[in-house]
């Protein structure tokens, strides 16, 4: 069989795999579940380094698994490739009536607003419905606050959100004071649900951020060992003086 840029192609290629790899024939969505997970922030990656020949892979990858998952499930009767592609377009075609059909929508924002509300009809008991609760912390408190936004529910302006952001401080330093370990992992919390909101009212995002700030200390902190390396040294031999000074090194080069 030779590789093919055709989608039917594909399927049929993963049903063969499916068949006569012993690998491939013997996995299940939970087996998988988690590559599915990493090939997703591999493209994430490939995304936040504007490597497009990597991001085509990466798609690649993740195209395999919903294909491999459908594979899956029609072999026990669930459903196949075509139900998945159905169903996409159906939901599509339904939550865009200003596409396709007569609605009138004025900018994105309407657009968001009414998507939620199409949502809701579909059986939803919550707009908040969908937010997977195993999604990393900042994208799910980021998500959450712009679908809530989406329907109203927001700061008019970033300053307000600022002023809660003050009094979440200033509640998290009491905590501290206080020594109740859970009563400072809850405002603590509540501290970093705020600190999102006051990014995504400045149109910022905090997986985005947060990503950008353990890139820089990884770069930093290896920066720190190759400098000790060339004096023959490890991290361990150093003290904080020597790394504070390569740290500050690092960061004029950054």
């Amino acid at each position: 069989m030779l590789p093919s840029r055709e989608f039917e192609d594909l399927v049929k290629l993963i049903s063969i795999l499916r068949k006569e790899c012993p690998w491939d024939r013997k996995q299940t969505h939970d087996s998988i579940k988690d590559n599915l997970i990493e090939e997703a922030y591999e493209a994430v990656e490939a995304i936040d380094e504007k490597n497009y020949e990597e991001l085509s892979k990466e798609l690649g990858d993740l195209l395999l698994h919903v294909i491999f998952h459908s594979k899956m499930a029609s072999e026990e009767g669930q459903f196949s490739i075509d139900d998945v592609i159905f169903r996409l377009s159906d939901k599509l075609i339904r939550r865009h009536p200003h596409v396709f059909n007569d609605t009138k929508v004025k900018d994105s924002a309407e657009v968001a607003s009414n998507w939620e509300s199409i949502k809701l009809t579909e059986g939803k008991d919550s707009i908040l419905d969908g937010i997977p609760k195993n999604m990393p912390g900042l994208i799910r408190a980021q998500r959450m606050q712009e679908k809530a936004a989406n329907v109203g529910f927001d700061w008019a302006e970033w300053q307000l959100a600022w002023e809660k952001l003050n009094e979440e401080i200033d509640e998290w330093r009491e905590s501290v004071a206080s020594q109740d370990f859970e009563n400072q992992r809850e405002e603590f919390g509540d501290l970093l649900f705020s600190l999102v909101n006051v990014g995504r009212l400045l149109k910022l995002n905090a997986e985005d951020a947060i990503r950008l700030a353990n890139k820089k200390f990884e770069e930093r902190f290896k920066y720190i060992e190759k400098k000790l390396g060339e004096n023959g040294k490890t991290i361990t031999d150093s003290n904080l003086e020597e790394m504070d000074q390569y740290w500050n090194e690092a960061k004029k080069k950054q």
